[in-house]
């Protein structure tokens, strides 16, 4: 037992196996935090603006049209620029959108434009150098801590998610939205010192800054390369379908506010313990994430994370008391984080190098701009009915769907992590 139970903590050794990646990390871990009370911030502000659960979906939506576009093109340039470089320009870009934003709430400019103009912005520069920041574990890290290295930043990215919403929620009602956002601005400002200390990333490992032929090779066409394929391969295209029912079916994070006005008196202090709530189960999911990290059937992990993230979001929609609703984010976010780390080391595992910054791209819009046209999903459904009928209906049909997925894909559940046993190759 105490074997076992020493196999399932998250394993570190990443952080010391690599100084670089532990810079990474910990300033990921501060520019999470920052970002996601800057997330509250925006959810407050277009609340009360509008007072319009659509409108507050529409956040997702201004989100989602620069992530799809721009995430794209930054898979494309992740593959053809020092990927170092490109992600110290974008995380520049994103400090300075984070310092507007501080400023439209300081001098109360009260429009409703310019917010989402700068959210979709912010969401733009962050989506052009992500394909490549999602380069940066395989590239740090052997491969036998790949998985350990994402299950680090998943934690991370949850432990954020817990503090971070709540500080948020605080922070409004003590300093108003400006001081999220200015924080966010800081967050930016640690990220982009960690990205400017790493090493320089050319394409891949045999190719340099200067190979002509990455230069002058049509940007369409190297796009086009990363979609196909991500099409051609089943636990990709699998994996990524397991996601998108997870993701546009049942997000929930549109559905916060109205809740939160309806069923508990519309403090925000109430509002930032939803988001809360779904990092406390991400986090002890990632504290136990070795039961992930090593294992080789991330497939069938996968997919049972994702049936127990909807069914714990139907549940949700049909809550009362605040503690049950916060029981069913909590489990949804254990759910949500084993799946996404599955899927990540998937991902890694079944791609080169050499074609990973465009199928990194291609996640990378799935994985958030999937949320985002889910979040304008559930706030158009509960503008037309209820917030518990666009809960408890999108988590039904994600699980519908990723029961479709695991039967039209057995090759996710199939896929096995090289040197775990005997086994096809892993995209077979």
């Amino acid at each position: 037992m105490s074997g076992w139970f020493r196999r399932g903590l998250l394993d570190l050794g990443p952080l010391r196996a690599s100084t670089d990646f532990r810079r990474l990390w910990v300033s990921g871990l501060v520019s999470g935090l920052a970002t996601q009370m800057s997330v509250v911030a925006v959810l407050y502000q277009v609340w009360e603006l509008t007072g319009s659960p659509v409108w507050v979906g529409v956040i997702g939506l201004v989100q989602a049209v620069p992530m799809i576009v721009l995430g794209l093109l930054g898979g494309a340039v992740a593959d053809a620029l020092d990927r170092r470089a490109v992600v110290v320009r974008t995380t520049a870009l994103q400090a300075l959108v984070a310092t507007a934003l501080a400023l439209q709430s300081v001098l109360d400019v009260g429009s409703l434009a310019l917010l989402l103009g700068l959210v979709a912005l912010q969401a733009g520069c962050g989506a052009l150098g992500a394909p490549a920041r999602r380069t940066f574990v395989k590239r740090l890290l052997p491969a036998r801590l790949l998985a350990a290295g994402i299950a680090l930043h998943m934690i991370g990215f949850q432990a954020s998610l817990m503090v971070g919403p709540a500080v948020g929620g605080l922070m409004i009602g003590v300093a108003g939205v400006g001081a999220c956002y200015a924080v966010n601005a800081g967050g930016f400002l640690v990220s982009l010192w960690a990205a400017y200390r790493l090493p320089p990333m050319p394409p891949h490992e045999q190719a340099t800054d200067a190979d002509p032929r990455l230069r002058l090779r049509p940007v369409l066409v190297s796009l086009w390369e990363g979609v196909r394929l991500t099409a051609r391969r089943p636990v990709l295209r699998g994996s990524f379908a397991v996601d998108l029912a997870a993701t546009l079916l049942a997000f929930p994070v549109a559905l916060f506010p109205m809740i939160n006005e309806v069923r508990f008196g519309g403090d925000p202090a109430t509002l930032g313990l939803f988001l809360s709530a779904i990092a406390v189960g991400g986090l002890l999911a990632g504290v136990a994430s070795g039961l992930v990290t090593r294992s080789a059937h991330l497939g069938w992990i996968q997919l049972g994370a994702a049936t127990v993230w909807g069914a714990a979001l139907a549940g949700f929609g049909l809550a009362g008391p605040l503690w049950l609703a916060l029981a069913f984010l909590a489990v949804a976010g254990a759910a949500d984080t084993t799946s996404v780390t599955s899927r990540a080391a998937m991902v890694q595992l079944d791609t080169d190098d050499r074609m990973l910054g465009r199928v990194s791209s291609v996640e990378h819009v799935i994985s958030i701009a999937g949320p985002d046209l889910g979040n304008f999903r559930a706030g158009v459904v509960a503008g037309l009915w209820s917030p518990a009928v666009a809960a408890f209906g999108g988590g039904v049909a994600c699980v519908v769907a990723v029961v479709a997925v695991a039967v039209t894909h057995p090759q996710v559940a199939r896929f096995r992590v090289p040197g775990h046993g005997a086994g096809g190759p892993p995209g077979s």
